[in-house]
């Protein structure tokens, strides 16, 4: 199954991050926890985006932090290895996806709870 890296990964289930966390979880996806705060998702141990975490064989990056935030991670979002970027509603970033498809990578508008739902992720 992909790999999934959740980016603004929060330890609140009712945040969207944590839902997509558990539904990646629930529908066989590898995800990794990535924010600022500090605490565990689902057993799974945030990493600090301060550090920029090295994560391996990266399918899908999801992102759950706004446009003005991610322009402090694009470097490290378009160098992790992934094959698309999901912007999820609030975090859409043109500037992003037009560097996001220069590196190769396909970056898509939508949502991953919908995505996974409807058998399309």
């Amino acid at each position: 199954m992909k790999k999934t890296v959740v980016i603004g990964a929060h330890t609140s289930p009712e945040r969207y991050a944590y839902l997509a966390a558990d539904m990646l979880q629930e529908y066989g996806h590898e995800f990794v926890p990535v924010g600022v705060k500090k605490g565990q998702v689902l057993g799974k141990e945030i990493l600090d985006l301060k550090e920029e975490p090295a994560v391996n064989d990266v399918d899908t990056i999801t992102l759950y932090i706004n446009p003005y935030h991610q322009q402090d991670w694009y470097d490290y979002l378009l160098n992790m290895g992934a094959k698309r970027i999901i912007f999820n509603p609030g975090t859409e970033n043109n500037e992003l996806a037009e560097k996001a498809k220069a590196k190769g990578i396909e970056p898509i508008f939508g949502c991953t709870l919908v995505m996974l739902r409807s058998q399309t992720y």
